[in-house]
This record gives C-alpha cells, structure tokens and sequence, in this order.
C-alpha cells in the first residue's frame, strides 16, 4: 500500500528534482505512445530530441524557436510569482505581431535607423494593451483573470486574422491573407551568415537579466514575491497590490508583444495567419518546468523548443501526427504537476502480512 505522509516543511530537494522526473517520466510513457503508433521508439526518440540538433545549423534553429518561448515565459514568470495567473501570453504575442507589422509597413521603402526599434516598441505597446485590457477587467471589474485572458487569446487571434484579410493585406499578394514584405530596415539581423538565427537572441539574453535582477535584487521583486505567497501580509505590510498586479500584467503583456514582434522581423519578415505555433501556450508550461526562475526557464525553454523541431521532423520522416508535439507538451505538464505532489509530501510504501 502506498500512503503519503505531510512534510513538515516543503522539500527544497524536490522541488530541483520534480521538473526532472516529469521528463524523464515523459520519455518513458512517449516509447509506449510511439509503440502504440507502430514506430520504433529509439527512432523516434531520435528523431524528437537527436536529429534536430545534430548540426550547427539545427542549434541556430533551435535557438530561433526558442526566443519567443523564452521572451513570453520570463513574462509570464512575473505574474505567476504574484500569483496572478496569466494564461494569454498566446494573445499577447499576437497583438504584439499585429502592431509591430502597423509600424514596420510604415517603413517599407525606408532605410531610417528608428525604423527596427520603433517596430519592436510597437509590438511590445501591442502586447501592453492587450495585457492592459485584462488586468482592466481583473482589477476594476473583479473578473477573473485566467478566464478574461484566455478570451483575450481568442480575440487577438481573431483580429489578426482580420486584419491579414483586410487592412494589412498586401494588395498585390495574389489574394493571399498575408501583409506586404517587410523593408531591410525593420528586420533584425542575422548572427551568422548561412543560419536565420537574429539579434532576437540578444533580447532575450538581456531580458534573462533584468527580470533576475529585478526579482531577487530589488525592492519591486520582493513585494511581487511577498504577494503571490501571502496576499494579507502584503495587505499588512502596505504593499498596494493592484498597482503590482497590474505592473506584472503589463510587463509580461510587453515581454510576449516583444516575442510577436521579433517573429515578424526576424523569421517572417511579414504578418501572416500562421506566425505562432502556440507558442505562448508552451510558455505557460516553460515557466513551470523552470521554478519560475530565469535559468531554469531558460533551460525548459530549449527543451519545448526542441520538441517543436522534433515534432515536425517526425512528421516529415517517421509520418507521425501533428498533435505528437501537443501531446508531449501535455505529458510534461501532467507529470510536472504529479510529481509536485512530492514537494509537500513524502511516499510511505506499507507491505501487509499475509496471514493464515
């Protein structure tokens, strides 16, 4: 029998070791799906995490898928360290796309410097809005706001959508829903030549940064903290926790629009339908899998990145479904969550005696 008994105080150990197991325990349970599937599971393994980095040109791509994962997870990191709980990174990052392309069109046959900075700056005020709204409907209003941004997910999507078919459609793109090509000058550059890895990298690196710095050496930080662990002594303390809140809102609305603006300038290099994969959404889950902590978001990042690439090169060369990556992405938060039990708790294992 298997009983589990209360800590005495949360096990420090586990929660390092927690996000590990989750993976490990979602390798385990992908060999039985991949049987399932009829494919050999050590090919299919290797197709996942193997081949797509198997070269220096896999890293770079790596690295281009990861950026707006990680921009949209260090975000989301902020609000859920104030217990506030986020879920429209996905809306954000395409309200952020969505401005950010308003912008670089206005620069199409430019070669102004200000051109790239203020097309980003657009794409993180997009994101700002967005975020606005629901921290608006939140904090004035009272509603609750996993659900109000989850709608604002659903609205953003829809609006560029809209305008992809209207407004920004390109008028001479042989009617497809997609806006006119961006000029040189609001695209970001390229690191290396030969690869599409861009200075987006370097955002990301300084957004890594500031939000560690931010949130363990500064007196902002620690009310954030002080907040999603304890709402009444932050009360007690005088911390004006709407102002927090919404400060976290609109910082992380801005980190993910930054993530919508750098696809378009630096992978698409214009608005179309298809500019996010569902990245936000993967944020959500990278910023669990890190312990809301920069590196270990950094960490987790990668790895859901690389199950991006994976699940694309598997449907190309082992003709997996497309949902293969979803379905992974969902066993890691499942077993995230399950073994976060052990955080708190401690496994007894009871062996009855067999009696005559």
């Amino acid at each position: 029998m298997i009983k589990l008994i209360p800590r005495v105080q949360a096990s420090e150990k586990w929660g390092y070791l927690s996000p590990v197991l989750a993976v490990f325990l979602t390798v385990i349970t992908s060999i039985f799906l991949f049987t399932a599937l009829g494919k050999d599971p050590i090919e299919a393994l290797y197709t996942f995490f193997i081949s797509p980095i198997a070269n220096w040109y896999g890293i770079t791509e790596l690295l281009v898928v990861a950026i707006p994962i990680l921009l949209c997870a260090y975000g989301l990191a902020l609000c859920y360290r104030a217990a506030i709980w986020n879920i429209g990174a996905e809306g954000q990052l395409l309200a952020g796309a969505i401005m950010g392309s308003v912008v670089a069109l206005q620069f199409v046959d430019s070669t102004s410097w200000v051109a790239l900075p203020l097309t980003l700056l657009g794409g993180m005020v997009g994101g700002m809005i967005c975020a606005g709204i629901s921290a608006f409907l939140n904090l004035r209003l009272n509603c609750n706001e996993t659900l109000v941004t989850i709608m604002m997910n659903y609205i953003a999507l829809n609006t560029l959508l809209w305008a992809v078919y209207g407004p920004l459609k390109d008028p001479y793109g042989y009617n497809f829903p997609e806006s006119a090509l961006f000029g040189d000058s609001t695209l970001l550059p390229v690191m290396f030549e030969g690869t599409r890895l861009h200075i987006g990298l370097l955002l990301v690196l300084l957004a890594l940064v500031a939000v560690w710095v931010f949130m363990s050496k500064t007196f902002l930080g620690f009310q954030i903290k002080v907040l999603g662990l304890d709402k009444p002594a932050a009360h007690m303390a005088g911390f004006k926790q709407k102002k927090l809140a919404a400060m976290v809102f609109l910082a992380s609305g801005a980190l993910a629009g930054l993530a919508g603006s750098v696809i378009i300038t630096g992978t698409t290099g214009q608005l179309i339908p298809a500019i996010s994969p569902g990245y936000g959404y993967s944020a959500i889950i990278v910023a669990f899998l890190g312990r809301l902590h920069p590196i270990g978001i950094t960490l987790a990042g990668l790895l859901i990145a690389l199950l991006f690439m994976g699940g694309e090169l598997s449907q190309m060369n082992l003709e997996l479904p497309r949902a293969i990556t979803g379905i992974l992405q969902g066993l890691i938060l499942f077993f995230l969550l399950s073994c976060d039990v052990l955080i708190r708790y401690r496994v007894q294992f009871t062996f009855k005696r067999a009696t005559a």
